[in-house]
């Protein structure tokens, strides 16, 4: 049976000491705070299970991989207040792992990895809690001598970092803290405003969905965040959003489908940050302005997004 808890753990407080590039206590003495930027969105444990570990790239049709059994933890960690790049978070978190003990078992990037075979055989916590660019992703694998294993894979969309860490062994218990430190800064939000002043439109890339899904989920979104700032400090403007699916299926269902998309961001920024219905609206155009190929699963998971389209005022 599943248990899903909502504690930010020792792990954590770890990954928060590597971006500050603190030095780090032995694992089983990390009790410092973490910043109030670092947001668990999704985490499960269970008691007895099994994880396999990627051990390699994948190669020859196959990820080859270790069964662990016993304790599973997963999590997944948004880092909205702070804008270094996966390669960045990785190398702090590689550093802070080997220091507790941990032997590395793979350490590689998007398309050394293994690119889209890896990213959809390895396991990865849904969105929109965890979110993985397949072009910009970051994976790493270790063992402790005592047999305990964790996982982290590393990804960004345009508005935020996102971590996801899968611990295996006896030694998962999480550790409860309190979140006291302040938020790093970051000019996310300017440059997504840029970009949409500058080409007209911007593809909100933290909203891929499942085929079939247009729910955004219960958690914040940094683009429409982001996009509510824009529209109060613009009060002329308006945008429009534009949901896409993939073409599986006809163009009717696709259409009714991506309209839905839309409307979740339209309902998103009225019900979150109390935005005149007259300043947002929402369309949708099923698969008849893809991002990418319809052929491979990357291109279709690619196309099932949301855009905004700014509208000038009158």
């Amino acid at each position: 049976m599943t248990n899903t808890t909502h504690r930010r753990v020792d792990w954590v407080r770890l990954i928060w000491l590597a971006l500050l590039g603190l030095p780090a206590a032995p694992a089983a003495a990390l009790d410092l705070a973490l910043p109030l930027s670092a947001r668990m969105t999704a985490e499960t444990s269970t008691g007895a299970g099994s994880y396999r570990l990627p051990t390699g790239p994948w190669r020859d049709g196959g990820l080859p991989s270790l069964r662990i059994e016993g304790p599973i933890s997963r999590q997944a960690w948004r880092l909205d207040g702070q804008s270094a790049t996966t390669q960045q978070i990785m190398a702090r978190l590689r550093d802070q792992i080997t220091a507790a003990g941990y032997e590395i078992a793979l350490d590689c990037a998007a398309r050394l990895c293994g690119g889209f075979d890896f990213r959809f055989n390895t396991e990865v916590l849904p969105g929109p809690e965890m979110y993985v660019d397949l072009t910009d992703f970051r994976f790493l694998s270790a063992r402790a001598p005592g047999g305990d294993s964790i996982s982290l894979l590393v990804s960004r969309s345009s508005a935020a970092g996102f971590i996801q860490i899968i611990r295996a062994g006896e030694s998962v218990a999480p550790l409860e803290v309190t979140p006291s430190a302040p938020p790093l800064q970051t000019d996310e939000s300017e440059a997504l405003s840029a970009q949409l002043e500058r080409e007209g439109h911007v593809v909100l890339r933290d909203l891929l969905f499942p085929s079939g899904v247009a729910e955004l989920g219960s958690g914040p979104v940094a683009s429409l965040d982001a996009l509510a700032v824009y529209l109060q400090t613009h009060p002329t403007t308006r945008i429009a959003f534009v949901g896409h699916t993939d073409a599986t299926g006809s163009l009717e269902a696709n259409v009714a489908l991506s309209r839905r998309r839309a409307q979740s961001a339209v309902t998103y920024l009225r019900t979150r940050h109390d935005i005149p219905a007259a300043r947002i609206n929402a369309e949708g155009v099923g698969y008849l302005s893809p991002l990418s190929t319809n052929l491979t699963e990357e291109g279709r998971l690619l196309n099932r997004r949301i855009e905004a389209v700014l509208i000038p005022g009158e």
